[in-house]
């Protein structure tokens, strides 16, 4: 979201700009030589260990099983770690945190009810896909529906995942890079790539082991930020510590620390009341971590009991990611309140901008530090570039390359083609991410709202096909293209009857599930019936006591978050 600096007194309530007792934000910009030093160290870390894993079993490197699936290598921490590097990223550390400057607490919305869908998708989904053999999205709706179905959505997945994540990623990840070291945006943008590039052809393996190395990095770094914001709130009203830091924010600026907006409230339309509990934020996230290639394909390759343990694992991370991605941003709030970051908030054009928060905050940090977090943000972006591009490249080889234009070609080939595939996409999302509009608005908010033109028709597939075996094709074809033409049509207003663009977009992907799925049961009783059902039995969901304990434990931290924060 950009506001101009006529809006921005709307908004905000100026104070004359100080200084904080021990930093003066003019004079802490750019990295020093200990900060580079730090990087360097975290760049030679990763690079050497994903080199050894690579060689440690490069004799299967030309099976796609091991490529793209790293079948029975991925450990449950390895597993959950993956599964938190790819998430988090510079939508995120970025974007969140902006929305944190913006509207406050609330935004973690996204944060702990991802928390509650991982286990749903754990008990439910996972059982389902790895007892059918299930390797990718496409192959499912292949197995469940008809190849056209499977052919369309594969389709659209990859438009999405290049359009709009990996051109996200990208662009916001360059846009902090490049504010915290000065180095040109777009000579960012191309190291960030290259880097991505470089862990992800070597396959899952190596993106799932780095990855444990990528969140260590990804949650010292972002602790690190998020203790000196808090720090600085206590000093600028002359305390100390983070206790302290952290109940002046929660008693000045109390309309930044709630998790449920009411209805007039401005917030409102981007998280409308208890749809963030009982409505559209469910289909969001379990679209997202059940139905997204992206994310399953890290459990596609292990066994149902180490799968679960991994989503359990990320579970317990995820409700720690506000921590990280949501306060630092409260933090930039309180201490732009008080009269601090007034101009560094600007754009080059002298806009409002608060997607700045984030980069602003490590600005700030002494050398070393800088070089920690700034590590911790590139390692959050090149996790998820490389496992997004993994994604693409899977996708395109498996479900439409290799059924339609090689049929006979080799495993090594096909290895091949997927790192290729893997570069292509990265030079089209470095071309066209600056012409995609992500600077119109919080990068967050636009990834959630492209991504939910689709979400809706997507989880209404996957959800009536595993569990109503009269579910059939015509119904799953509807729901996907017919899905996402209706969503499309709200978003430009051109349905008659209601002005869609005052209804919030979580509850417009409401009203396209029930519409998907009211047609799906229609056309699958008009039309014969196709026998296409699932491998599924009861005993599919019956879980370990361990996993049981850990699960209640992850349900009841987040009715006791909801109900301190309502």
């Amino acid at each position: 979201m950009v506001i101009s600096k006529s809006k921005l007194s709307n908004y905000f309530i100026s104070f004359p700009k100080t200084n904080l007792k021990h930093i003066n934000p003019m004079q802490q910009q750019g990295l020093q030589a200990l900060d580079y030093g730090v990087f360097l160290f975290y760049f030679v870390v990763v690079s050497f260990y994903g080199y050894w894993i690579y060689n440690k079993k490069k004799s299967k490197e030309t099976n796609t099983q091991d490529f793209f699936l790293a079948e029975g290598s991925l450990t449950w921490w390895a597993i959950g770690s993956s599964l938190i590097a790819s998430n988090i990223s510079a939508e995120q550390m970025i974007g969140m945190s902006g929305n944190g400057f913006l509207m406050g607490l609330g935004i973690s919305t996204y944060e702990w009810m991802a928390a509650a869908t991982l286990i749903v998708v754990a008990v439910f989904f996972m059982p389902i896909y790895l007892k059918n053999k299930i390797s990718t999205m496409p192959q499912f709706l292949s197995q469940r529906y008809n190849k056209t179905v499977s052919l369309i959505m594969a389709i659209f997945w990859l438009i999405l995942y290049i359009a709009v994540n990996l051109t996200s990623i990208l662009y916001l990840g360059a846009l902090a890079v490049s504010g915290i070291s000065g180095i040109d945006f777009y000579t960012c943008m191309v190291f960030l790539a290259v880097f991505a590039v470089i862990i992800t052809i070597g396959g899952m393996k190596v993106i799932g082991f780095t990855d444990v190395i990528q969140v260590f990095f990804l949650v010292i770094g972002g602790l690190a930020a998020t203790y000196l914001a808090v720090n600085l709130v206590s000093e600028k009203y002359e305390m100390e510590g983070l206790v302290n830091g952290f109940k002046l924010m929660t008693q000045n600026h109390d309309d930044h620390f709630h998790m449920i907006y009411p209805k007039g409230n401005s917030n409102y339309m981007a998280l409308p009341g208890l749809t963030v509990l009982f409505g559209g934020m469910w289909i969001v996230n379990l679209n997202y971590w059940g139905c997204n290639q992206y994310i399953t394909q890290r459990a596609l390759g292990a066994d149902l009991d180490t799968a679960r343990k991994g989503l359990l694992f990320a579970a317990f991370l995820k409700l720690l990611m506000p921590i990280i991605v949501t306060l630092p941003g409260i933090a930039a709030y309180a201490l732009y309140q008080k009269g601090l970051f007034q101009q560094e908030m600007l754009d080059a054009t002298g806009q409002f901008n608060q997607d700045r928060a984030y980069p602003v905050l490590l600005n700030l940090l002494p050398a070393g530090l800088k070089g920690l977090s700034f590590a911790a943000l590139t390692a959050a972006v090149v996790a998820s570039l490389a496992g997004k591009a993994n994604s693409i490249s899977t996708i395109f080889t498996l479900d439409v390359f290799r059924p339609y234009f090689a049929k006979d070609m080799s495993e090594q080939k096909l290895v091949w083609t997927g790192r290729i595939v893997i570069i292509v996409s990265m030079i089209l999302a470095i071309v066209i991410s600056p012409f995609m509009g992500i600077d119109k608005k919080g990068g967050f908010q636009f990834i959630q709202e492209m991504t939910g033109l689709l979400s809706p028709g997507i989880f209404a597939a996957f959800i009536m096909g595993f569990f109503w075996k009269r579910t059939n094709s015509a119904g799953a074809f509807f729901a996907i293209v017919g899905g996402f033409l209706i969503a499309l049509s709200m978003h430009l207003n051109l349905l008659p009857g209601t002005d869609w663009t005052q209804v919030p977009f979580l509850d417009r992907m409401g009203w396209v599930f029930v519409i998907c799925v009211s047609v799906m049961f229609v056309l699958s009783f008009v039309l014969p019936e196709e026998h296409k059902g699932l491998e599924i039995d009861a005993s599919m969901f019956k879980t370990t006591r361990g996993f049981a304990i850990g699960a209640a434990i992850v349900l009841v931290a987040i009715v006791t978050l909801y109900t301190v924060f309502w």
